[in-house]
């Protein structure tokens, strides 16, 4: 009888562990498939929310510039000479032979001065040279008396060192005077203003009558005329520092000027700075232009429309690709594995829709149109190809 009880309620054990133990079993999977569950909720969740957070941008590729490309740059015309005329003596103004716009030569009288004074210095100059002469002559002769003498012993060799010694001041002193004369020679051919180069007279600060102080002794100078020379004329121009390679003397331009609608002057590139100036980035460079007829005016602003060879093509990108921050200009160019590089870019000239760009991006670039503001170097990006269609969308927006 005991031992049917236990049997019984060994059985009984056996049943229960049994039970607990799918209890445990089934509490087990219904957990892990909770777990599971939620795991891949959050999964999708965390590949949803980089789904959103990757911006989509149309890209598109920079076009290739004319192959001769034509730049062109504001330039002002220049004589090839300026000669400013001031006086060298002082004296009034007698008389006066040319005006502004006067066609000179070289060696043309423009004014002449009137200088009583120093026609007085000169006068006496001479005569001062007249002085020195003779005593000069009186002194030789002496000196050659005595020469003789000393031969006889009639006078002491110190006697006749000392006539030669005067002979030598006697003709130092001839010599100053000579000079001196030279001087106000000179002095008084200055009274004869004339024209150095060839040219037109341009500015005229004097007339007849006037006092002209040359500033020797102390007072203010003042130009009395000036005179350009225009039979050919200079442009000078500052090249951007991506083409200063090309910029080399031979190289064709022309030049235009609102006052001739419609007409070119051919010019040429005639030299350079050889350096680029450290505040523009920019190499100076001059154009000479011909101007035998006198068309064109010293002073008149140009544009030089330089002609450069083809290895100086540049790229041209819509204007909506440009960013416009506080470190300056860029352009967002998507790299190989999807990432955007804010890349920095020097712009040329403007074409309304598009842009040139000089310096900063390569022919297979794709840059991104349009790029939204939140934008950031480094981010990842979703890309689809721009169309031309949607090319021109991104521009008008």
């Amino acid at each position: 009888m005991l031992r049917r009880v236990l049997l019984s309620r060994n059985g009984f054990v056996s049943r229960g562990l049994l039970a607990l133990l799918a209890v445990a079993v089934v509490a087990g999977a219904v957990a892990w498939w909770g777990v599971t569950s939620r795991t891949r909720a959050m999964t999708a969740l965390v590949a949803e929310t980089r789904e959103l957070n990757t911006p989509t941008v149309a890209v598109t590729s920079p076009k290739p510039g004319a192959p001769d490309e034509e730049l062109v740059l504001p330039g002002s015309l220049q004589a090839m000479a300026d000669a400013p005329i001031y006086a060298r003596t002082n004296g009034y103004l007698k008389r006066r032979l040319v005006d502004i716009g006067s066609r000179v030569t070289a060696g043309q009288l423009l004014a002449e001065l009137d200088a009583p004074e120093l026609e007085l210095q000169l006068q006496q100059s001479r005569s001062d040279l007249a002085t020195a002469e003779a005593n000069l002559r009186l002194a030789q002769v002496t000196a050659d008396r005595y020469r003789e003498l000393v031969k006889t012993d009639s006078v002491t060799q110190q006697d006749a060192d000392n006539v030669a010694g005067a002979l030598e001041a006697r003709r130092t002193a001839a010599d100053s005077a000579r000079h001196n004369v030279r001087r106000l020679e000179q002095l008084k051919a200055f009274t004869q203003i004339t024209a150095p180069i060839d040219g037109v007279v341009t500015v005229r600060n004097t007339d007849v009558g006037a006092l002209i102080d040359p500033g020797a002794s102390g007072g203010t100078a003042r130009e009395l005329f000036h005179i350009a020379s225009t039979g050919r004329l200079r442009v000078t121009v500052n090249i951007p520092e991506r083409f200063s390679r090309v910029a080399r003397p031979g190289l064709a331009a022309d030049l235009t000027l609102a006052e001739f609608p419609g007409r070119r002057f051919t010019a040429t590139l005639v030299r350079s700075s050889e350096a680029i100036d450290m505040t523009s980035r920019t190499l100076l460079v001059e154009l000479e232009v011909d101007n035998a007829k006198g068309e064109l005016l010293p002073g008149a602003f140009v544009r030089a429309h330089i002609k450069l060879p083809k290895a100086a093509s540049t790229l041209v990108v819509p204007v909506a690709t440009l960013i416009f921050r506080g470190e300056g200009v860029r352009v967002a160019v998507v790299n190989a594995d999807g990432t955007v590089a804010m890349t920095a870019v020097t712009l040329g000239r403007d074409f309304g829709t598009e842009v040139e760009i000089l310096d900063g991006l390569g022919p297979d670039a794709r840059v991104v149109l349009s790029p939204p503001d939140s934008l950031v170097d480094r981010q990842q990006v979703r890309v689809f190809e721009a169309g031309a269609a949607d090319a021109g969308k991104g521009q008008a927006k």
